[in-house]
């Protein structure tokens, strides 16, 4: 993974682009590039080299005048090199590579052939092409400054202060100054009377192996993240198993206040169970509340939950980099796509039930994605989501909702995953891990986490600010104190209205208590393993 910063305009200052590039250092902390085309366009890239680690360097040339920058990994970059794309010389053997291929023979009509996660630019002359994946896995922001100028950015950091406007680039699109905007991905299930399909728990399973063997395509060291919850402890699962006949060690982490958090208890019995050399890390509500504002610069943006589950993750992130990993798997997207989150529970219809997983899922770009994405990459670390694969998706996602519904399976969330992998002959997971309740991250490190933080930020506002919130921040204004003093750390740092726009606030449908905590809902289990499910 990377950080690209492109500019498309004239009289373009590369200095100064470079500077700015380097605000998202942190992305790429192993080289950098820098390219200024005849036109006088600038591309940079700062670079985590994960796959081909001696030529991959970018901006990267095509066979004729386009120039690229790219932050992600395709997947399938194999089959195109040997199939669509056999008849092109290439100039590395990394994965990137291919986009500016695809586009000097496809031109624009390429896109949805990509399989992985991305953010590219093309230039080709005064012709250009930007890409986003289809869920918004990878950041990118778009924006002009006051000579008209074009500004793509991974981070918003590199380009709110000289742009005059500036807007997150809305996933699965591209644009050119031809097109403008353009939706390439465009699945069925985008619609929610798509959701027709039974639910087939063995093709569940075999996709969500396909989706993790993926992942592992890396040429560095690999790690799971581990919450002991469903999602991280099954993809650890799958992927200790691809690897198992490799020789190579699986490293999970996990991270907690105290040895008794609910997540380490039970990633534990995980780690246990899988054979991973774990670790454990952690933290202090203290420590938690020293680093939010350093937090908000890297994850732009006040949302309530991102922040509260984003600074263990931080905390997380920086200890699994120090010891060397540049890559793990993450469970993020699945209690979307399954309606894992307690208030599903409470949906009044199947119909609404799926629609509520196709908004959840279409939004992730601004919440479990940008969590997952920029808590990670400052420090450098990768995190990959197996679960928001194209194909596992369009399995997911066309399952008809009352086969997902809690209400179907006695109020078991995500009951047809957990099915799914609920093989007693060769077991993917302890049966009382396999069937445990869902606990949000933010509450699994331990439940005085949360409880101090809104005490601590709650205390940094007073009524009246709160009660004037509205005239301060007429652009998605707070409504608890908590909200405030988040929105007062994120204005600090990028105080244009078009930076307070980009924030999309996520609250949970369904229930009395409108507080993002898991705990808010009245199905919620303390503390934290449910043990009569592992009977189902």
């Amino acid at each position: 993974m990377c950080g690209i910063l492109a500019v498309i305009g004239k009289d373009i200052e590369a200095a100064k682009i470079s500077g700015l590039s380097k605000r998202m250092s942190h992305r790429g902390p192993d080289e950098s590039g820098l390219k200024i085309t005849e036109e006088g366009y600038v591309l940079s890239h700062e670079r985590l080299s994960i796959v081909d680690l001696t030529t991959g360097i970018q901006p990267i040339q095509g066979t004729r005048s386009a120039w690229m920058v790219h932050n992600g990994e395709i997947y399938n970059h194999m089959d195109l090199r040997n199939n669509e794309l056999k008849d092109h010389t290439f100039r590395t053997t990394g994965d990137s590579e291919v986009i500016v291929h695809l586009y000097e023979k496809y031109g624009y009509d390429f896109v949805d052939m990509l399989d992985g996660v991305f953010s590219f630019v093309v230039i080709d002359g005064d012709d250009f092409i930007v890409g986003r994946d289809p869920i918004g896995v990878k950041p990118l922001y778009y924006g002009t400054d006051e000579s008209g100028a074009m500004w793509f950015a991974s981070e918003m950091k590199a380009l709110a202060d000289h742009c005059v406007e500036f807007s997150a680039f809305p996933p699965g699109h591209y644009y050119t100054p031809e097109t403008g905007f353009v939706r390439y991905y465009k699945p069925e299930w985008f619609e929610s009377e798509a959701a027709i399909q039974p639910a087939d728990l063995t093709k569940l399973r075999e996709s969500l192996i396909e989706a993790t063997r993926k992942r592992l395509m890396a040429d560095v060291p690999l790690g799971v993240l581990l919450s002991g919850g469903l999602d991280s402890s099954l993809t650890s699962s799958i992927a200790a198993r691809l690897i198992q006949d490799s020789g190579q060690k699986l490293h999970s982490f996990s991270i907690g206040l105290d040895a008794d958090a609910p997540d380490l208890v039970a990633a534990r019995k995980v780690a246990e169970f899988l054979g991973t050399e774990h670790h454990e890390i952690h933290f202090t509500v203290e420590e938690g509340i020293e680093i939010l504002s350093k937090l908000v610069w890297h994850l732009e943006t006040y949302d309530v939950t991102s922040i509260r589950a984003s600074t263990p993750m931080y905390f997380l992130s920086k200890a699994i980099a120090e010891k060397g990993i540049k890559v793990v798997l993450s469970g993020e997207g699945s209690d979307e796509i399954f309606g894992g989150y307690l208030y599903f529970k409470n949906a009044p219809s199947a119909e609404e039930f799926q629609k509520e997983t196709i908004r959840r899922v279409q939004r992730l770009a601004t919440a479990d994605c940008l969590r997952a994405d920029k808590s990670t990459m400052a420090h450098g670390l990768e995190a990959r989501v197996p679960f928001l694969d194209k194909a596992f998706l369009k399995t997911a996602m066309e399952i008809v909702p009352e086969e997902k519904m809690p209400v179907t399976y006695d109020g078991v969330e995500k009951y047809i995953l957990r099915k799914a992998f609920d093989t007693p002959e060769k077991p993917f997971l302890p049966e009382e891990v396999l069937w445990r309740q869902k606990e949000q991250f933010s509450d699994g490190v331990g439940y005085n986490w949360i409880d101090q933080l809104i005490e601590y930020a709650s205390a940094q506002v007073t009524d009246v600010q709160l009660e004037t919130a509205s005239m301060k921040y007429p652009v998605n204004t707070p409504v608890t104190k908590e909200a405030y003093f988040y929105r007062e750390l994120f204005s600090s740092h990028f105080p244009q209205e078009s930076a307070a726009k980009t924030v999309k606030r996520w609250i949970p449908k369904w229930q009395k208590d409108l507080d993002p905590s898991g705990r808010a809902n009245e199905t919620h289990v303390a503390p934290g393993l449910k043990k009569e499910m592992a009977k189902i």
